[in-house]
């Protein structure tokens, strides 16, 4: 199966881009994870090993796709 990490920082651009993206996605193909940064900060480098610069942001399968923009993240840090 592939994976999909959803990273947000649970602004409502985020969680609007959760709404339509991550719930959207074809649970019989990916296991979908999603991660709120601003309550697990401790994820935050991870999502910078992935490529990820800003959130809301979807990985799938170790790319990263920047979804509008809500947050740098530097500011979560």
């Amino acid at each position: 199966m592939n994976k999909a990490i959803f990273y947000h920082a649970g602004c409502p651009v985020c969680v609007e881009a959760e709404h339509s993206i991550a719930h959207a996605l074809d649970r019989s193909r990916y296991a979908v994870e999603i991660v709120h940064l601003g309550e697990e900060k401790h994820r935050v480098s991870e999502a910078e090993k992935a490529g990820v610069k800003s959130v809301p942001a979807l990985v799938l399968d170790g790319v990263p796709f920047h979804i509008n923009f809500g947050a740098d993240l530097a500011a979560l840090k």
